[in-house]
């Protein structure tokens, strides 16, 4: 599967060359690192804060049930947090310049909200950033139960509906990742050479996979129940309660940059080609959002601006809104569009419409043609 497709610059662009020029000229000039600084750290407290302070008030305090639910659904917005700001600087090795730190603040972090970082490497920093919104090589787009993100697969009935239910499935993809996801993925990668690790060295991973998943489950599931003495029921409850909005906000905010009208979705021609520049490619799959909102901002850990993270997952997301006005400025020089919603409400309309556009089954006339 992976290297199937390949990105050929047939018109020899020098957009991307250019961008990259200007991009280091501001850092220079600026005399700032790429990485993380203060500000990140500071947030990467708060967020983790948010996650288990929560969770030590519902173990020490024991609350009535309708207060714990809340102190759960806190955990959620901390879970998505951590994920979103923490986690995801950390596994593209733009959290810091010293690998154990990103190694920390991305594997072992992500391993602290119950998920595998070894399979969210291969899929979110190889497939899904390499081949964006390419049916069939960025997972991210496939289909998914009832489910439909790409325009080049089968429309089915219930995808007419998908407008209205894709909300409440966004709400178990958390959960379904720290359950069964990460088991079906593994084995996927290991048959399709996306994991070309030894024999001895996937059979270590699994090992490592089933082993954090059983001490997450551990704490967060039968601490409470076996040493605390709060009934398991309201534990679970709370459980899915914590990961139904952890799922939510992480699922809406990605589809926000690509599952979006105005992305394209191409298709390699027969010798496995997409004709077009990688990085006009990214621009053209890839839409920001909500990018002047500083709480927002702040919270998704600036992945309302993709358009910037595509091009540079590198480079850490606190200098996204700097580095904005001077993609934007080289897009518009070099006549390559730059695609944003203004606002999160804009965003999440747009997506509900392409959510409604790829549910319609085709008209019979559009079949006869």
């Amino acid at each position: 599967m992976k290297g199937q497709v390949k990105f050929v610059n047939k018109d020899k662009n020098l957009f991307f060359p250019t961008l990259k020029k200007r991009v280091d000229v501001y850092f220079k000039e600026n005399n700032l690192s790429k990485y993380g600084n203060g500000t990140m750290i500071v947030k990467t407290i708060a967020l983790l804060l948010l996650y288990i302070v929560p969770f030590i008030c519902l173990l020490i305090f024991q609350p009535p049930f309708w207060v714990a639910l809340i102190l759960w659904t806190l955990m959620g917005f901390g879970v998505a947090g951590v994920g979103m700001s923490v986690m995801h600087d950390g596994n593209h090795g733009a959290y810091s310049s010293n690998k154990r730190i990103n190694y920390f603040m991305g594997d072992v972090v992500l391993n602290l909200l119950g998920a595998s970082a070894f399979n969210w490497k291969l899929q979110h920093n190889i497939l899904h950033h390499t081949y964006t919104n390419i049916t069939h090589m960025d997972e991210d787009i496939d289909d998914k139960l009832v489910l439909k993100f790409s325009p080049h697969t089968q429309v089915k009935p219930i995808h007419k509906f998908q407008w209205l239910y894709s909300f409440f499935f966004y709400g178990i993809t958390t959960l379904y990742w720290i359950t069964a996801k990460d088991f079906i993925q593994l084995a996927r990668y290991n048959k399709n050479g996306v994991n070309n690790d030894t024999p001895a060295k996937k059979r270590n991973t699994l090992i490592k996979i089933i082993l954090l998943k059983t001490i997450y489950s551990f704490i967060i599931l039968a601490v409470p129940s076996l040493f605390f003495g709060i009934p398991f029921i309201q534990v679970l409850i709370g459980f899915l309660v914590m990961h139904f909005f952890a799922g939510v906000i992480l699922t809406v905010v990605f589809q926000l940059a690509h599952s979006v009208e105005g992305t394209s979705h191409p298709l390699p021609n027969a010798e496995g080609i997409i004709e077009n520049d990688w990085a006009i490619h990214q621009m053209n799959t890839t839409v920001n959002f909500a990018r002047h909102s500083k709480l927002l901002s702040w919270y998704v850990g600036g992945l309302n601006f993709q358009v910037e993270h595509h091009l540079f997952p590198r480079i850490s997301h606190i200098h996204y809104p700097a580095l904005a006005p001077i993609v934007k400025e080289t897009a518009e020089e070099f006549g390559i569009p730059y695609l944003e919603n203004k606002t999160f409400s804009n965003a999440i309309k747009s997506h509900v419409q392409f959510l409604q556009r790829l549910g319609r089954l085709p008209d019979i006339n559009e079949a006869i043609a």
